[in-house]
């Protein structure tokens, strides 16, 4: 649902006098909640005054992070803020917003990577193939002591037939083993 952001892409937000946001999109009265999931989905906005048009947004994502802050999910280091309030009205002030800009787009560009990384690593690691294997004998052999106790996950569906040919493979097993269990007993 990411919006590339275009203008034809932005979705206009009307606050009232009375403090209410009104998504012009979906025609809707919204919370700052809503906003804030709506930058959480890259859905670009503009939250304008609905008396005299200016923009607003600057200050309504302020307020979310107000809120955001204030109910226990801090993320800005009291040390951080400091050194931002001493920001204003210093001549590096100018510098600053495009400063912070790139070092946040660079930090999810990291970020991104390190995910894949990981990913990328865990796909490789034999002892989680090992796990992964391991799974798949179990849910195997649930599945001849109890049919129809365990459902196969998408992946298993999709591979189909080496699936079922394991299975069958496992189900014979058991059986020749109860027959030397009854040719014992017997």
């Amino acid at each position: 649902m990411a919006n590339a952001g275009k203008d034809g892409d932005t979705v206009i937000i009307k606050k009232y006098a009375n403090r209410r946001l009104y998504n012009t999109r979906t025609s809707s009265y919204i919370t700052l909640d809503h906003l804030a999931q709506m930058v959480k989905e890259n859905i670009e906005f503009k939250v304008l005054d609905a008396k005299t048009g200016t923009d607003l947004t600057h200050t309504i994502l302020t307020q979310i992070i107000m809120e955001e802050e204030a109910s226990g999910e801090q993320m800005l280091p009291t040390n951080f803020l400091r050194q931002l309030i001493s920001m204003y009205g210093n001549s590096m002030q100018a510098l600053l917003p495009g400063y912070l800009e790139a070092s946040m787009e660079h930090f999810r560009e990291n970020q991104v990577k390190l995910r894949k990384a990981i990913e990328d690593s865990i796909g490789a690691n034999p002892l989680a193939q090992i796990a992964q294997r391991n799974m798949e004998l179990f849910k195997a052999a649930t599945a001849a002591f109890v049919p129809g106790a365990v459902q196969g996950t998408e992946a298993d569906k999709a591979a189909g037939a080496p699936a079922e040919d394991e299975l069958a493979a496992l189900r014979k097993q058991m059986a020749d083993m109860q027959k030397k269990l009854d040719q014992l007993a017997g």
